[in-house]
């Protein structure tokens, strides 16, 4: 047991966040996401058993968002034509406000299929068992400063 870091963070997942270096990027992914086929050159962690909200806001706790890019986090933008409401996304953007200054302004969106290219190159690929559709989410690492 350590003190201090979320107890959802499995010491999988911690390792691979320390590997991470400043530009890489993770996906915590929706139950739907196809996490394996996109994961053949990433290393894809499954927490099935959890929810993205808390995935995400445990991971923010310990994990810097870049700063030198505009939107370090990214969602999946929903399909034109799908009638699909995204709650989730308000959650998200609470939660990426409580760890990142710039809240809701470091979130943006990316068209479905080129999410599925960007998330084939990510180092590591969350696999949960969210049920919330388009509750796909790719972090992309910063900085410590201290």
């Amino acid at each position: 047991m350590l003190k201090g870091i979320p107890g959802i963070l499995s010491p999988e997942l911690l390792k691979v966040l320390c590997e991470m270096g400043h530009s890489d990027r993770l996906v915590i992914a929706d139950g739907n996401f196809p996490a394996e086929s996109m994961g053949k050159n990433a290393k894809v962690i499954r927490m099935d058993g959890h929810g993205a909200v808390e995935i995400l806001d445990a991971i923010l706790q310990v994990f810097p968002l870049d700063t030198y890019v505009e939107k370090p986090v990214n969602l999946m933008e929903v399909m034109p034509g799908d009638d699909v409401e995204t709650p989730i996304w308000e959650t998200y953007k609470e939660v990426v406000a409580k760890h990142d200054k710039r809240g809701s302004e470091a979130i943006g969106q990316i068209e479905r299929f080129a999410f599925y290219d960007e998330a084939q190159k990510v180092y590591a690929i969350i696999a949960t068992g969210e049920t919330a559709l388009y509750a796909n989410v790719m972090l992309q690492k910063g900085v410590v400063v201290e």
